[in-house]
């Protein structure tokens, strides 16, 4: 999607409750994960992994997603906190290749050579280091609207559910999960019941009265 498309897009595409449908938008692969054996030390190589939405490669940057935004600085807040200050520095977090970064350094738990004598400032007289315009973020510089609170009462949060519900589940799998909803609603409030239904039928009259069946069911072999 691009950014064009994003600003008149008939839902806000930073929802995180939506999806964005495959046949206009077919995903892309990027990459393949491969693994290929277990851990010789599960503390090391396991407990101490450090993934983190912010450790992106160049080609792919972040989305407004409000979520995915205050994820990009708490998970790396969190492994500081959790592992200590030089995480990365840990042989499962370690790039495979060598990295200079003189300006991250120091701090407890170092564990490498804490790039020698290398000044910790940039830029300096003695490293002929230079900016690449190869990693620069996408720029949008026409930006406009109004800073104010979203309303999202009247957003459409029905009919990627009411796809999934036609198109997505089989006859069996909409049984259960109308049976899962529907078993732990029995409990609930009259009212509150009535309201969830309510919600379930916007999505497809059927789906509504699955767990209305449900509800009714587990009740009379409760009493």
């Amino acid at each position: 999607m691009t950014f064009q498309e994003a600003k008149t897009w008939k839902f806000n595409p930073f929802d995180l409750t939506k999806v964005w449908p495959h046949k206009e938008f077919p995903l892309i692969e990027v990459g393949k994960m491969v693994l290929d054996r277990n851990p010789n030390n599960y503390f090391a190589e396991v407990e101490q992994m450090a993934f983190e939405p912010s450790n992106l490669v160049p080609g792919i940057e972040t989305s407004p997603d409000k979520m995915l935004q205050g994820r990009l600085f708490a998970y790396a807040d969190t492994h500081r906190h959790r592992l200590g200050a030089n995480y990365n520095q840990l042989p499962v977090n370690r790039a495979k290749c060598p990295v200079m970064h003189p300006t991250q350094r120091d701090g407890p738990y170092c564990y490498d050579d804490n790039t020698t004598n290398l000044p910790n400032y940039w830029p300096n007289s003695f490293l002929d280091t230079k900016c690449n315009p190869k990693f620069k973020e996408h720029v949008d510089a026409n930006v406009a609207g109004d800073v104010d609170r979203h309303d999202s009462s009247n957003d459409d949060n029905f009919d990627q559910v009411t796809d999934f519900w036609n198109k997505v589940l089989t006859a069996d799998e909409r049984i259960r999960l109308a049976t899962n909803i529907g078993e732990h609603l029995a409990n609930a409030q009259p009212f509150i019941q009535e309201r969830a239904i309510g919600n379930f039928e916007k999505v497809h009259p059927d789906f509504g009265a699955k767990i209305r069946e449900v509800i009714k069911k587990t009740k009379s072999s409760n009493l």
